[in-house]
């Protein structure tokens, strides 16, 4: 006798079998677990994710477009300001951000091939502009080549009569130089790694030169690399703000950041933020397709190498790329830092550095100083909000990106790491625009979401490659028994990846905590940041103390950013 029992999950009705929904038989509790779960077992994470984003990516954004639409173009084109301003923006940013272009494949080059005593020191020398911000870099130019500072002083001993000075639109571009170089240098040694060693050496081979092999092999095959160097440079001295304002407004070299500056903090200014958000839109179109046209390089620098990349030997031209490194950290890293230094020492500008002269009352002045408290106090508060929120949100970008396959996981990266190519101005714009119908404006609290929208990237991206490199047998094993498919991803994965997670939080901590173009347009009464403290004694003229708490700034954030990322290198390399 036949067995006409139905399969499970169906009903034999004259003998065909019709299907029955799941959810049938199903309780409450089991309903809602299935329809968060959804066909990957992430749906409730998704919407987190995408509200996330949504609010703090895509509607200042939005209202930035908005109320840019409303602007007088007509008016504003027309404005010889906005002229003059954009004509410093372009220049300034294209020239520095060529000579950083140069200095990097220059310096990768030294690192990449060649060999030579105290590389690794040398290395995190060169580096050093990066981990400073660029307006404390200035302050410590300002120290060093100031009316009264060393070489000046310097200079008249010797009876030169030259004087230096760092003010003005030469001054704009060689700092916005010096504070990009590093990143071209880190763009370039990556894309020099990947170069096939075999190819140079079968140049080597043909008789070629080492500076043959440099010229007609090496340099054509990093050139998408250079070119996304140019582009990140460029885009990070457009949208720099601490350095036009320090360097170039004395001298009334005006650019669109420190022209928005003005605009907003003008009492005489109405209504300026039409023509603040066009100017935004114009920044933000050009950082758009700096990180298009970067992404698609990226995509053809692909190489696989044959062949390990052979160093040269150190010989003259090493030799010779040594000193001259050695000599370019003392004069760039080292000599504005012992500037700024000597200046928080000293009682006033202009006093001779002597052992009687030296004085540690600025720097108790500066940390207990009712102003540097409130700023450290809220820097501290903010920093550590922003990179809670950064971390929570970043690791559930990352999750979905490594964990899922969906149609919406391309616009979430895309807009995960949007904000890192927007310039601080134009996140800042954004939020001034919807603070007031959120309730948060002249409140810390914008400051935070701004901070969390400016810095979510630096977790995202700190996450990829580790999650990459975890494998989903746990995650199988733990949904096998029993866990829904988030609990099990969280409960291993998510656990796996935490120190890197924290990492990144540390990241946002230590790069939040010193900013200031984001800080200083959404600044208001009892929000005070520490970078907003600085800038402010700077241009009241209370250059000592401005020097010994831009001092404390640099020291800690040069020694926290350095074993941040000596440990994240250590990570990725075990």
């Amino acid at each position: 006798m036949l067995d006409t029992k139905p399969a499970p999950g169906r009903v034999a009705v004259n003998d065909a079998q019709l299907a029955i929904p799941e959810s049938i038989g199903l309780g409450p509790r089991q309903r809602w677990r299935q329809w968060i779960d959804g066909k990957d077992g992430l749906r409730l994470l998704r919407i987190v994710v995408v509200l996330g984003l949504i609010g703090f990516v895509i509607v200042p954004i939005v209202a930035t477009i908005v109320m840019g639409s409303r602007a007088d173009f007509e008016s504003l084109l027309s404005d010889p300001a906005v002229h003059d301003a954009t004509r410093n923006s372009l220049v300034s940013s294209a020239v520095s951000a060529l000579a950083a272009t140069a200095l990097g494949v220059g310096f990768a080059v030294i690192f990449e091939r060649f060999r030579f005593p105290g590389q690794n020191l040398l290395r995190w020398l060169l580096l050093i502009p990066f981990l400073i911000p660029p307006f404390i870099g200035a302050m410590s130019w300002m120290a060093l080549l100031g009316v009264n500072g060393p070489v000046n002083q310097l200079l008249s001993r010797l009876g030169i009569e030259q004087t230096f000075s760092i003010f003005g639109g030469t001054g704009v571009i060689f700092l916005l130089t010096i504070h990009s170089y590093p990143i071209a240098y880190l763009v370039i040694s990556a894309a020099i790694r990947q170069v096939p060693g075999n190819l140079e050496e079968a140049a080597r081979i043909a008789g070629a030169s080492n500076w043959t092999v440099l010229r007609t092999v090496t340099l054509p095959l990093i050139r998408p690399g250079m070119m996304a160097a140019f582009m990140l440079t460029f885009v990070s001295s457009l949208s720099d703000f601490g350095i036009p304002a320090l360097i170039g407004l004395p001298e009334r070299y005006t650019t669109l950041t420190t022209l928005v500056y003005r605009q907003l903090s003008s009492p005489s200014a109405t209504n300026p933020l039409p023509e603040v958000s066009a100017i935004s839109m114009v920044l933000m179109a050009v950082a758009l397709v700096a990180i298009l046209a970067q992404r698609g390089r990226a995509h053809s620098t692909q190489m696989t190498a044959s062949a390990s990349a052979r160093h040269y030997q150190t010989g003259v031209f090493g030799a010779m790329g040594m000193v001259v490194t050695w000599l370019w950290v003392i004069v760039v890293s080292a000599l504005p830092l012992m500037a700024l230094a000597s200046q928080a020492l000293l009682p006033a500008p202009g006093v001779p550095l002597t052992l009687e002269t030296i004085t540690l009352d600025n720097i108790v002045t500066a940390v207990t100083s009712p102003t540097a408290v409130i700023g450290i106090q809220n820097s501290v508060m903010l920093a550590a909000g922003a990179a809670g929120i950064t971390s929570i949100l970043g690791l559930g970008v990352a999750l979905l990106l490594a964990r899922s396959k969906h149609p919406i996981n391309p616009g979430i990266d895309v807009v995960a790491n949007l904000p890192q190519a927007l310039p601080g101005l134009v996140i800042a714009v954004g939020w001034l625009l919807v603070a007031p119908a959120l309730g948060i404006f002249n409140t810390p609290v914008v400051i935070l979401v701004a901070y969390v929208m400016a810095f979510l990237a630096l977790v995202v991206q700190q996450l990829r490659g580790p999650l990459a490199s975890v494998s989903a047998a746990l995650e199988e094993a733990a949904t096998i028994s029993g866990a829904s498919r988030l609990r099990a991803i969280i409960g291993t994965t998510g656990r796996i990846v935490a120190p890197v997670v924290l990492t990144g939080a540390i990241m946002v901590f230590l790069t939040a905590v010193r900013e200031l173009t984001i800080s200083i347009l959404l600044v208001a009464p009892g929000s005070q940041t520490l970078g907003v403290a600085i800038f402010n004694l700077q241009q009241a003229g209370n250059y000592n103390a401005a020097s010994a708490l831009a001092l404390i700034v640099a020291i800690v954030g040069i020694a926290g950013l350095s074993i941040t990322a000596t440990v994240t290198s250590k990570r990725q390399g075990n």
